[in-house]
Parts: structure tokens; sequence; C-alpha cells
């Protein structure tokens, strides 16, 4: 072997070692607990999303995977601060995702593309399953993630979303948890179980409890929403829950919950009384988005449906 063929294995070993180097430190970086944003190419675009590790993250022990997205308008990071869901991950040990939507600025007044809502995502024909199949992907490759306990939650169009996702990835969510948001999907065609817990106010005039055009909106498209009562009857149905639900209620909410669905499914309806546009408890987001609640906690109440509805 003469000297130049030496030297150029030597080198390649030394830029070998430096990329393994590179990649533990990348890995270790993302393994530390807070934030991390992180991008993803689908199609033509680069596509973000905040992953937030917990400190009981370590590795070894695959932990619960919760999407968290944002409503129409809204970002990834100011989603954290609307949900407090940051805080209720650290207490419960599960790692948090907060997607950015697409929209003419960078990072706000951002949406996703539901079928008929909104905004730029839905007038660009954004292809936002993918995003989350890619976002996915990734994430099962990055950190150690239960694959029994993946679900996502939203707000408004971001509760749209979620909808959309449990209709696209039955077979990988085990829950979802929509706030405040329609399900408008065209021939909806889930292929397994999902649990489904659906928050939504009575007196909400940007998404209609019993469907309608809203009274209140900001986006320009002209949109039909399907009440409440369209979602709570299909998933009910599609999971084979009693058709019959038990009844709760106190002078803040009508709880419903339809039992014994397939796989150990549930669905279960919180009818806020008086309640507006808003993500309920002591978290809030902009005045807009309707009074204070009390004696309701969409984030508690979410994690606690969450973690007792894996995949099965």
């Amino acid at each position: 072997m003469n000297r130049i063929n030496r030297i150029g294995i030597a080198a390649f070993a030394v830029a070998l070692v430096m990329v393994c180097v590179s990649l533990r430190a990348w890995s270790q970086d993302r393994a530390k607990p807070g934030d991390h944003i992180q991008t993803t190419e689908v199609g033509s675009l680069t596509r973000s999303y905040i992953v937030h590790v917990p400190p009981a993250y370590d590795g070894k022990k695959p932990l619960p995977l919760v999407f968290v997205i944002h409503g129409g308008g809204g970002n990834a990071e100011r989603t954290p601060k609307m949900t407090g869901m940051s805080e209720k991950a650290d207490k419960e040990g599960f790692i948090a995702v907060y997607p950015y939507g697409t929209g003419w600025l960078k990072d706000r007044l951002l949406t996703w593309n539901t079928g008929n809502c909104c905004g730029y995502a839905m007038n660009n024909n954004v292809d936002d399953v993918s995003f989350f199949r890619a976002m996915l992907d990734n994430l099962e490759k990055t950190y150690a993630i239960d694959s029994k306990r993946i679900y996502a939650t939203g707000i408004s169009n971001g509760a749209m979303m979620s909808y959309r996702l449990a209709c696209e990835f039955s077979d990988k969510f085990a829950a979802i948890a929509p706030v405040a948001g329609a399900m408008n999907i065209d021939d909806p065609k889930p292929t397994s179980p999902i649990s489904v817990i659906i928050f939504h106010g009575t007196d909400d005039e940007h998404v209609l409890y019993q469907g309608g055009k809203p009274k209140k909106h900001v986006d320009r498209h002209e949109r039909i929403d399907k009440p409440v009562s369209y979602a709570v009857s299909f998933w009910t149905k599609h999971d084979g829950c009693a058709e019959k639900p038990k009844r709760e209620e106190n002078e803040t909410f009508v709880k419903e919950t339809y039992g014994n669905g397939n796989d150990g499914t549930e669905i279960v309806l919180y009818a806020v009384k008086k309640g507006g546009h808003a993500w309920f408890g002591k978290y809030m987001g902009w005045p807009w988005e309707g009074k204070e609640i009390k004696g309701i906690s969409c984030t508690d109440l979410i994690w606690e449906f969450f973690k007792t509805h894996p995949k099965r």
C-alpha cells in the first residue's frame, strides 16, 4: 500500500470518527430535558416542530407521546403557554410535541388543512397528513417512544386536525382529545378502534356546538361545521360503544361517557355550560377565545384519559 493510500484511509477513519462523535452529541442533545426545535422535509416544504423532553426521559424506558396542535392563527411556540402541557409532561413523564402549521409568515398566523378549513393551509392544499407521518417516523427513530401510547390533542383548527389524524392513523394513535373543533371530514374511514375525549363550550360562537355557520370567524372561507353530536355518534358506532351514555352533571359541565368499546375504547364528551371558544382551565388563550370557566381543566382531564387508554 503506497503512502497516498495510507493517508487517504487515515483521513477517512478520522472523518468517520468525527461523524460518529457528532451523531452521538446530536442524540445526547435531543435527550436533554427541555425544548428542541426540529425539522423535516415534506415535499418541497421544510416543516418545523418543537419536542419537549421531560426530566424522566433516559433513552431506555419508552415514554408516551402527545402531539399538541395549535389552533388557526396560532403557532407551536405559544401552545405550551396556553395549555400548560409541557408542565404536565414534566410531572407525568411523557414527550410533548408542538408542530407548526403553515402560513404566509414563517412562524405566526399558521393554519392546518383539515378539509373545509382553514386559511393558507387549505388554499395551498398543504399535505399536513404527510407532515404528521414524517414527524412520527422521525420521533420513533430519535426517541424511545411507547408505540401503544401515541396521542393527539388540539384546539379549534388544531382539534379538526386531531380528528383527521384519528381517521387517517387510527392504527397508530391510541386516543385523541379535540377541544372546540368540528369533525368536518368527508367519508371518514378509520381502520382501528380509537378512544376520543371531546371538550366543547355550549356558547362557542367560532365553532357552534349545534353546528352550522360560525357566528364569529377570522378565516375568510365560508364554512358549515357539523355538530358535536355528529362526532360523538360517528366514533361510538365505529368503536362499538354502548348506545346510551353514563351521564354526569354539575354546575360547570355535562359529561357523557360511552363505554365498552372494542379493544377497551371509550368516547367521552364534556359539554361545558356557557363555555366559549377556549382551552378550559387554568390556562387560557386570547380574551376573544372565551371567558374563564372554573371547575374544569382540559389539560388534567386529557392526560388522565390518555394514560388510561393505551392501544390494545
